[in-house]
């Protein structure tokens, strides 16, 4: 405890150090970073560095929010997810490792199904306060994955702010930190006051493209609250992000110039790039991006993260870097009312937190079955059980007592016309994919 804490101070001064230096001394901080934690932090300091040196986006993109963020945001990011959540946790999940457990990277929770707003394709649907997660079962789960090494969690649902406790659960676990994904309608100078008094929590704003992309999918109007949340963000100096749903109507323009350029004028650091799924109930295959616009997309990340200081993060297209599929491995949902799903998009579930820990949701058969499949297919740009790789789905269906966490969330797999759908891509998909694969750093380097 004593030298955890001694270390947590140490790398803690030496990073707060390195908001107010030059790059020469910058450059000295990753050299003593190195001496802390275990290969894989050591590569990624050392990645930072390389950064520094060629003076790249990235470093841009760091300096940008260094300069530009709250300062109870700069200590919570650096002691919260660097010093706790990369270097000092990792004892403890190494411990749970070796056991035969999984750690999750983060945990996702929607504390709530209810939504003010009824977005195109969504599966929120109507759902009351009685629905809602109670306090006491998030802040257990929160305990327990602290315990295992986990402190960065994900709020999202359903419409996290509408959530009653959730300003409770920031307050109470200030050595955790929180992405919460929010439709933007709810965030007032009260909420970012709110946000800032803990510095421990990143708002990531829904956005489906500029004005008329947006208000189509989520409602007249929308678009202007979005952008007027992103100004009350801004001007208290909170870092925020933006989430996409990729649909066959804004794969180009979400990924455009234009529209990136736009995002970081309005204050955003991070973007998410998420493919519309056909999941849930009623799915609808047509809304989603076609294999094409999904390559397209492939090529636009690589010359957002060339020429833009903002951290984009593509769900698919940037599956290589983890591997494959994380789905029960890395991350895992809990729904508001307790089911335990492997994936956001996989509304299936053989476990409910409410009667068993998080420990023992995360190495159920069922999850652990994942784990050893994992990955789904050897082109690592095919990570997905449900649109790359759908048998795999389908026969964990029948193998395992999995029920569905919603009703017609099993429509994926049982309607014949949706199934198709999906399969038609599925071939399409690996066709397109097959030479990115071949031609990509990450099959040469498998193959030394």
């Amino acid at each position: 405890m004593v030298i955890n804490f001694i270390k947590k101070k140490t790398i803690g001064l030496l990073l707060k150090s390195a908001t107010n230096v030059s790059d020469k001394t910058l450059i000295n901080i990753t050299k003593v970073l190195e001496k802390f934690g275990n290969e894989t932090s050591k590569a990624a300091v050392k990645s930072v560095r390389e950064m520094i040196e060629q003076n790249t986006v990235g470093y841009q993109f760091i300096r940008r929010m260094i300069k530009n963020i709250a300062p109870i945001y700069k200590e919570k990011i650096i002691e919260n997810l660097v010093v706790q959540g990369l270097i000092l946790n990792l004892k403890k999940k190494d411990k749970e490792r070796k056991k035969g457990g999984a750690v999750p990277t983060t945990v996702l929770i929607s504390p709530t199904m209810r939504c003010n707003l009824r977005c195109t394709g969504c599966y929120a649907g109507n759902y009351s306060m009685k629905d809602d997660l109670p306090f006491e079962v998030v802040d257990r789960i929160i305990k327990e994955g602290k315990k295992m090494g986990v402190s960065f969690y994900t709020f999202l649902g359903g419409e996290p702010f509408l959530w009653q406790p959730l300003f409770r659960i920031l307050e109470k676990h200030r050595d955790a930190f929180f992405q919460i994904y929010t439709n933007s309608t709810l965030i007032t100078e009260d909420i970012a006051k709110k946000l800032l008094k803990t510095g421990n929590a990143i708002p990531i704003l829904s956005i489906e493209g500029f004005e008329k992309k947006t208000d189509e999918r989520r409602g007249k109007g929308i678009f202007k609250k979005v952008i007027s949340a992103m100004d009350i963000l801004k001007s208290y100096k909170i870092p925020f992000g933006f989430s996409v749903a990729v649909t066959r109507k804004n794969a180009e323009e979400v990924s455009s110039d234009e529209f990136i350029d736009f995002m970081i004028e309005k204050g955003a650091y991070i973007g998410w790039f998420f493919l519309y799924m056909p999941v849930g109930a009623k799915p609808d295959p047509k809304l989603m991006p076609t294999p094409k616009q999904r390559l397209h997309l492939y090529h636009r990340d690589a010359k957002i993260r060339e020429t833009k200081p903002i951290f984009i993060i593509d769900f698919w297209n940037d599956a290589p870097w983890v591997g494959g599929c994380i789905a029960g491995k890395e991350y895992v949902h809990i729904t508001s009312t307790g089911d335990v799903e492997p994936c956001i998009f996989t509304h299936m579930a053989v476990d409910n937190i409410k009667n068993k820990s998080l420990r023992e949701v995360m190495n159920s058969d069922y999850f652990r079955a994942l784990r050893e499949r994992q990955p789904f297919h050897n082109n690592l740009f095919l990570p997905c059980q449900w649109i790359d790789n759908p048998e795999v789905s389908r026969e964990m269906m029948e193998k395992y007592n999995i029920y569905p966490t919603h009703p017609g969330a099993d429509d994926p797999i049982k309607d014949k016309k949706v199934r198709q759908a999906i399969d038609n891509y599925a071939k399409e998909v690996h066709r397109l994919y097959a030479p990115v694969w071949k031609n990509s750093q990450f099959y040469k380097n498998r193959k030394q």
